[in-house]
C-alpha cells in the first residue's frame, strides 16, 4: 500500500502548504518505526491543549483509530482507514454526519491525518487475488506515527504543568491559612499594630484573584502571600519579643517550661512561642500569664523524639517527604537527563516533565503517578521516578514498585534518601553534569 506519495484533495477543497508539509513529514517515518496506538491516543487526549483540538474531534479520531486492526501503528502494517461516515457516525454514539465531517477537517487541520482521496472521493480498498490490500483511499494515520514524539513530549509538559499548578494552590491555601489565623490571633489578643489595615489588604489579594487565573496570575499570588505571612510574622515576633525583655524572671521562666498536653498547637506548630498567652493590662503595660501544664516534661521530650524521627527519615516538620537538591538528583540518576531538553535538566519543571516521559516509557498509569506526586509531592514524585529509572534492570513492574513506595510514604515508613545515596555512590564516578 502507498502511503508516501503526495496527493491532493478531491472536489473544492483546496491544496494548502500545510497540507504539503504534512505529507513531506508523513514520508519520513522510519521503517521500523511503531507505536501503540491507544498509548499515542492517552497521550494525546493529554496534550490536546497544544494541538488546539477538542473533545470530539478526539472521538471521531478514537473512532478511526479503532478501525485500525493492529494495535501497533506502523508502516508495514498500513497506516490507511477507509470507514465510511456512516460507520462513523455508528461509532461516536450517533454523531450527525455533518459534524463528523467538520471534526475530520479539524483534525486534517491540525496534522493528525492526511486524506488520500480517490478519483471520485470515496473511502474504498482495493485488493490483489490474495485477498491483501494493493491499493486504500480514505484516511492516513502516518502523521500520528511521525509526531509520536513529540505528542508524547506536548503530553508530558501539559501533565507537568498541571502538577505545578495543584502546588502552587496547595502552597497559596496553606499561606492563606497561615495569614488569616496570625491575623485572628492578634486581633483577639489585642497586640498593638494595624491588624484591621492587614487584615483588609490580605482580602483584597484573595478577592482579586480570577475565578480562572493562569499559572502567572497564581504564581504572583503566592509571593504577594508569602510576603505578606513573613510581615505578620515579624510583627508577631517583634511583639514576643519586647513582652519577654518587659517580663520579669518568674515569668520568663514559666514560658519556657510551658507544656500543656491539651493545648492545640500540637496540630499548628506555628504558634507554640504564643499558644497559651492571655494579655493583662497593669498600668498601661501588657504583661504575658501562661497556664501550666499537668505534665512539664512530656511535650518536650515527644517534641524531641519527633525531630530526631523526621532528621533521620528525611521529612519535614509537616511530616511530608523534604524534596532533596535538584543537583543532587541528577548526580545520582543521570539516566533521566536523557529525557531533558536537549539532554540537559536546568530545574525541577524540566524533571517533573522528564518525569512523565519516563513514566509513560515504564508502562507507568497516570493515576499511580498522581497518586504518588500528591503523597510524597511533585519534586520527590519525579525524583522516585528517576530512581525507578537507573534501577530499571531489578524492577519487573515499574506502576507497582510506585504504588508500593506511595502506601508505605502515607505510612511514613518510606525515605528517599537511602535510595539516592545508594545510587548516588554506584553513579558518582561515572555522574554526569547538570544543565
Amino acid at each position: 500500500m502507498e502511503t508516501g506519495s503526495i496527493t491532493t484533495p478531491f472536489g473544492r477543497r483546496p491544496m494548502t502548504l500545510g497540507m504539503l508539509a504534512n505529507q513531506v513529514m508523513a514520508a519520513e517515518i522510519k521503517p521500523d518505526q511503531s507505536v501503540d496506538k491507544w498509548k499515542l491516543f492517552r497521550a494525546l487526549c493529554e496534550a490536546k491543549p497544544l494541538l488546539g483540538i477538542g473533545d470530539r474531534s478526539l472521538a471521531v479520531l478514537n473512532a478511526l483509530l479503532s478501525f485500525y486492526p493492529k494495535n501497533e501503528l506502523a508502516e508495514q502494517n498500513g497506516l490507511i482507514v477507509f470507514p465510511s461516515n456512516t460507520q462513523l457516525s455508528l461509532r461516536t454514539h450517533g454523531m450527525a454526519e455533518q459534524t463528523v465531517r467538520r471534526h475530520l477537517a479539524a483534525l486534517v487541520e491540525a496534522g493528525l491525518l492526511l486524506r488520500k482521496d480517490s478519483p471520485n472521493g470515496k473511502r474504498y480498498v482495493r485488493r490483489d487475488r490474495a485477498g491483501e490490500i494493493d491499493e486504500a483511499f480514505g484516511f492516513s494515520l502516518a502523521p500520528l506515527l511521525a509526531r509520536a514524539e513529540e505528542i508524547e513530549q506536548l503530553a508530558a509538559e501539559v501533565m507537568a504543568e498541571r502538577l505545578h499548578v495543584q502546588r502552587l494552590r496547595e502552597r497559596i491555601t496553606l499561606c492563606r491559612r497561615d495569614v488569616a489565623k496570625l491575623i485572628e490571633a492578634a486581633i483577639e489578643e489585642e497586640v498593638h499594630g494595624d491588624w484591621q489595615g492587614l487584615c483588609q489588604e490580605f482580602r483584597d489579594l484573595v478577592e482579586g484573584l480570577p475565578r480562572s487565573p493562569t499559572t502567572a496570575q497564581l504564581e504572583q499570588l503566592l509571593d504577594e502571600l508569602t510576603a505578606l505571612r513573613v510581615d505578620t510574622l515579624n510583627r508577631l515576633e517583634i511583639r514576643i519579643k519586647s513582652t519577654k525583655q518587659s517580663g520579669n524572671a518568674y515569668y520568663t521562666k514559666r514560658h519556657i517550661q510551658n507544656s500543656n498536653p491539651e493545648s492545640p498547637s500540637e496540630l499548628e506548630p506555628s504558634f507554640e512561642t504564643k499558644q497559651g498567652a492571655t494579655p493583662e493590662h497593669d498600668n498601661g503595660r501588657v504583661g504575658v500569664t501562661l497556664e501550666m501544664g499537668r505534665d512539664e516534661t512530656a511535650r518536650p521530650i515527644r517534641q524531641e523524639e519527633q525531630q530526631r524521627r523526621r532528621a533521620g527519615d528525611g521529612r519535614d516538620d509537616a511530616g511530608g517527604l523534604k524534596p532533596f537538591p535538584l543537583g543532587l538528583v541528577l548526580q545520582a540518576c543521570p539516566e533521566i537527563l536523557a529525557y531533558g531538553p536537549n539532554g540537559v535538566i536546568r530545574n525541577w519543571r524540566e524533571l517533573m516533565s522528564a518525569a512523565v516521559m519516563v513514566r509513560s516509557m515504564l508502562g507507568v498509569s497516570p493515576s499511580a503517578y498522581e497518586e504518588a506526586a500528591s503523597v510524597m509531592g511533585a519534586e520527590n514524585a519525579a525524583t522516585v521516578m528517576a530512581c525507578i529509572l537507573e534501577r530499571g534492570g531489578h524492577i519487573n513492574s515499574a506502576g507497582g514498585y510506585l504504588r508500593d513506595l506511595t502506601r508505605r510514604s502515607e505510612k511514613g515508613e518510606f525515605a528517599i534518601g537511602p535510595m539516592l545515596m545508594a545510587l548516588l555512590r554506584v553513579n558518582a564516578p561515572t555522574g554526569r553534569k547538570a544543565g
